[in-house]
């Protein structure tokens, strides 16, 4: 029997049509059915616990006589483990934020929280992490067993009232320390930006912004949620971001705007747009990222677009924009972040001071209880002798000093405030307060980051602004475009009228600078 050869296709050719239920997928110039398909993929899982491929199984098409299997297999792509194990989905959401507004409510708020505990959890677990120290738990053993009466020795108060006030000046100082973190998280959650509507730019808190908002961002402002990069103030589509809150790497790295919407003339064309975007499941992965973008309609030329995304349109949030002005389409906010997925929960962190002093408290009780074997043994182990053991360890406890552990947290908290205030290291914040000695004992610095250790020397040749360039030989023009902006900028009766909204907020067409103006970016 002879068999018809049928066209192959490639995995990069079709990819799932966003927002279609009926099977088909979307090719460069036709919709191909689902059972013309047959694409063989290994599934994949990598450390971050995400899949990226997908496979589909089912017979070609060809004789009736062929087919012998009717039903068809397929496995669904791009299913993520989040940090905290649950299944992530992928999402396709409108491009139009106004077909988007009843969708919004699905995806977590965009807040940032990274405080330990709440009102029903802070009791319960600050005495957890008091008592898993043998120091706290030998004092705690030693106040209840002077509730049994053969064991009392002197006043209840003398026993319980020292490990009272211990645990209420280590409880106030972890209470402290909570409520700096959340006076943080409120500032950030609290920060202002535009966010793009059909009537113009609104101004609206970081908490208030949704996935498929069109949000302006200005520079040098941090990104509040992960975006895709719809437009910027250069002609090119590209800008720079800076990672160092996300990665600790200082260096700028570089974003491309998506060109269909970038070609735009106005912010306010994205209104008029109307498509989906495709975002993979949430992932830990800052150097990953798949989706599309599909305009059906819209665009000046009337044709429909599927443009592929990658890591180079997306800005992720706590980076910060350093060039130009920039529109993003968010797709991710809240926990679903890359960097809430990389941030781990806060935990209770422990000095080498603090493991010290547990260290020679286990000492101590050792050289109380040799002590106390001594001195029965001297009495001949008579009667109920063990009685006697238990009452001659709680005498003997006193050589454990319980005050040190309030000096040391009295200590940390003086020392931690004295940090924040050096006049030495202005905008030091001090974001836990149980380990500030350890500054103290650093002996070692190891860097790969050549040029922070070191002294770089580099002599300025020639600056290329695209359509001139600027040598030493040319350096009083660049003198005098500096001092014609600058002479602008300080003659502004209106301070605010300095930090005007881009022209991607106006609606006035495409952004395009003087000469003066992008001299003065560059240096600035």
């Amino acid at each position: 029997m002879s068999k018809r050869r049928l066209p192959t296709a490639r995995m990069g050719d079709y990819m799932p049509a966003p927002g279609r239920s009926d099977g088909r997928f979307v090719g460069d110039e036709e919709e191909i059915p689902m059972h013309r398909l047959s694409i063989n993929s290994r599934r994949s899982i990598d450390s971050a616990g995400m899949s990226s491929t997908f496979s589909i199984d089912t017979p070609l098409m060809a004789a009736a006589s062929d087919m012998d299997e009717p039903h068809s297999r397929i496995t669904m792509p791009h299913t993520h483990l989040d940090s905290g194990g649950k299944r992530g989905k992928a999402r396709t959401e409108p491009l139009n934020p106004q077909d988007n507004a009843f969708k919004k409510s699905r995806y977590p708020a965009n807040v940032v929280s990274n405080n330990k505990y709440n009102i029903i959890t802070f009791l319960p677990l600050v005495l957890f992490e008091q008592f898993k120290f043998f120091f706290n738990m030998y004092f705690l053993l030693v106040a209840l067993s002077q509730f049994v009466p053969q064991l009392r020795i002197g006043y209840l108060f003398t026993y319980v009232g020292p490990l009272v006030f211990v645990l209420a000046v280590t409880m106030a100082k972890e209470w402290h320390d909570d409520y700096a973190r959340r006076k943080r998280d409120g500032e950030a959650n609290s920060q202002r930006y535009l966010r793009l509507t059909v009537d113009g730019p609104m101004a609206v808190s970081s908490s208030k912004i949704r996935v498929g908002d069109l949000v302006l961002i200005e520079k040098n402002q941090r990104v509040p949620a992960d975006m895709v990069l719809l437009r910027t103030t250069e002609s090119s589509g590209a800008c720079f971001v800076r990672t160092d809150q996300l990665d600790g790497e200082t260096d700028w790295k570089l974003r491309i705007a998506v060109p269909p919407t970038q070609k735009l003339d106005d912010s306010l064309d994205l209104f008029l747009l109307h498509g989906s975007v495709y975002a993979d499941a949430p992932h830990k992965d800052i150097y990953d990222f798949v989706g599309n973008l599909v305009i059906d309609s819209g665009l000046p030329d009337a044709q429909a677009v599927t443009v592929p995304l990658g890591v180079e349109n997306t800005m992720w949030a706590n980076t910060t924009l350093a060039s130009g002005s920039a529109v993003g389409y968010v797709v991710y906010t809240g926990r679903d972040t890359r960097a809430a997925m990389n941030t781990g929960h806060a935990k209770t962190k422990v000095g080498i001071l603090d493991t010290e002093v547990n260290r020679l408290s286990k000492i101590l009780f050792v050289v109380t209880l040799g002590l106390s074997l001594a001195m029965v043994a001297l009495d001949g182990f008579k009667a109920v002798w063990y009685i006697t053991l238990f009452r001659f360890l709680i005498l003997f406890s006193s050589i454990i000093p319980i005050s040190l552990r309030v000096n040391l947290d009295m200590g940390k908290s003086f020392y931690s405030m004295m940090i924040e205030r050096d006049r030495e290291i202005p905008g030091a914040v001090v974001r836990n307060s149980m380990i500030p000695e350890e500054l103290g004992r650093i002996e070692y610095c190891l860097t790969d980051k050549t040029g922070t250790l070191t002294c770089n020397e580099m002599e300025l040749k020639r600056v290329h602004m695209g359509v001139m360039a600027y040598t030493l030989e040319t350096s009083d023009e660049v003198t005098r475009h500096l001092r014609a902006n600058l002479k602008d900028r300080v003659g502004a009766e209106d301070p605010e009228e300095t930090r005007q909204p881009s022209a991607l907020a106006k609606g006035h067409g495409k952004a395009r600078r003087d000469m003066p103006q992008r001299v003065f970016d560059m240096v600035e």
